[in-house]
C-alpha cells in the first residue's frame, strides 16, 4: 500500500507546476485536482497458447481474481477534459489445465487515461468516459514447478467509464470500471515452456474522493 501511495504521489507531482495558473482563477474546474481512494476488483479474462519444447500443448490457462486498494489522481485540463493516473499492486495465481497451479506473480499496472466529464459540476451524479494507455511490470514470480518462471512486461490499452456522486463538497463517492487489453509472454527455459498469454482484465472499483 505504501508503494502504491508513493507512486500515485509521484505521478501527481509531475503536474503540480501547471496548476497554479488555474486553481485560484474561479473560472471553473480547469487546473483542479481530484484524488480518490478505491477498492479494486481485478478480474482477468485470461487465456494463453502454451508451447512445450516448441510444440503447442493445446491446454487452457486461467488467472485468479484479486481485490486490492488503489490510489488515483485526476487533473482537469478544462472544465470537461481531465487526465487520470492510477497506481495499484495486484497479485494473481496462474492455473493450467495440464500442469495445475503453475505459479503466481505480482503486477504493477500504472494506467493513464484521458477523460471526458459529461456533467462535472452536477449536484447528483457526474459521469465520465475515458481511454488511455497502461504499462504493466510483472515481478516476484513464484512457482513450485520451475525455478526460472518469468513474465514479460508490456504496454496495453485501456477503456474507462464511471461516475462520481457528491456527498457534500468537496467530497464524493466514486464507481469506476476499466477494461485493459494486456498481453505477456511467460517463459520457463529449464522446462522449455513458452506461453503467449492475454490477461485483458476488468478493473472494477468503488471508493471515496476529494476535489480541490
Amino acid at each position: 500500500m505504501k508503494s502504491t501511495i508513493a507512486f500515485a504521489a509521484l505521478l501527481l507531482s509531475a503536474t503540480v507546476p501547471f496548476t497554479g495558473a488555474f486553481a485560484d482563477s474561479g473560472d471553473g474546474l480547469a487546473g483542479h485536482f481530484q484524488i480518490r481512494l478505491r477498492l479494486l476488483g481485478v478480474l482477468p479474462d485470461a487465456g494463453a497458447t502454451t508451447y512445450v519444447g516448441g510444440v503447442n500443448s493445446h491446454t487452457s490457462t486461467t488467472a485468479t481474481d484479486s481485490l486490492e486498494p488503489e490510489v488515483d489522481g485526476t487533473y482537469f485540463i478544462t472544465d470537461h477534459m481531465a487526465v487520470e493516473a492510477i497506481a495499484a499492486v495486484t497479485h494473481h495465481s496462474v492455473h493450467n489445465s495440464a500442469l495445475g497451479n503453475v505459479g503466481s506473480v505480482w503486477l504493477l499496472p500504472p494506467t493513464i487515461t484521458v477523460q471526458y466529464h459529461l456533467q462535472p459540476t452536477d449536484s447528483f451524479i457526474r459521469p465520465y468516459v475515458g481511454a488511455g494507455i497502461n504499462y504493466t511490470w510483472f515481478f516476484s514470480p513464484k512457482s513450485s514447478l520451475v525455478h526460472d518462471l518469468h513474465f514479460g512486461d508490456n504496454v496495453g490499452w485501456a477503456l474507462q467509464a464511471g461516475f462520481d456522486v457528491p456527498i457534500g463538497e468537496p467530497y464524493f463517492l466514486n464507481v469506476d470500471a476499466k477494461k485493459l487489453f494486456l498481453n505477456t509472454t511467460a517463459t520457463a527455459p529449464s522446462a522449455q515452456v513458452v506461453s503467449h498469454a492475454h490477461l485483458n482484465p476488468w478493473i472494477i472499483g468503488a471508493g471515496v474522493g476529494i476535489r480541490f
